[in-house]
């Protein structure tokens, strides 16, 4: 798996290969050994370099929030070989919004079923990938217009949840 991660201004190319039970992460180039353990509520521990580190992941209304220890870093990921990366996101704020899945999974809770008004940042679906639970946001304040999955539906990364509007 590859990714163009964007923390703060600066970018980082990621390059993500399973072996066995273990991880290797090239960052720029650089390979680094990695060791994860999802230790659920969506919280990660990752071993890089004998050093130890919990990680999570924030959605909010302004984008991705990665949580470190104590540290908060805004962040933008995006997959290189995707359409939807390169097409860009809409960034006028009109019209329905989307909520897509981030990763293959499946759905384990509908919060806000379809006619619900929702305030932006609020959880809207839980879904759940190799043992972690993720809750997908609200991007705005407005309506579910649009609820495309129900629960225990297995979903694709990419693939359109709910509309909001």
């Amino acid at each position: 798996m590859i990714y163009d991660v964007t923390i703060g201004e600066k970018k980082y190319r990621v390059e993500l290969v399973r072996s066995g039970s273990a991880w290797n992460c090239k960052l720029d180039g650089k390979e680094f050994p990695l060791d994860v353990a999802a230790l659920g509520g969506g919280l990660l521990s990752l071993l890089v370099q004998g050093k130890s580190y919990e990680v999570r992941q924030e959605n909010t209304a302004e984008g991705m929030i990665i949580v470190v220890g104590h540290d908060r870093f805004s962040a933008v990921v995006q997959d290189p070989r995707s359409l939807r990366s390169r097409a860009g996101r809409d960034s006028a704020g009109h019209g329905p919004r989307k909520i897509t899945a981030p990763m293959p999974g499946k759905v384990v809770r509908v919060l806000a079923p379809a006619g619900t008004e929702v305030e932006a940042g609020q959880p809207v679906l839980v879904i759940e990938a190799m043992k972690m639970q993720n809750e997908l946001k609200a991007p705005r304040k407005g309506k579910i217009t649009r609820l495309t999955v129900g629960e225990g539906a297995a979903v694709e990364a990419g693939q359109t949840l709910a509309e909001v509007e």
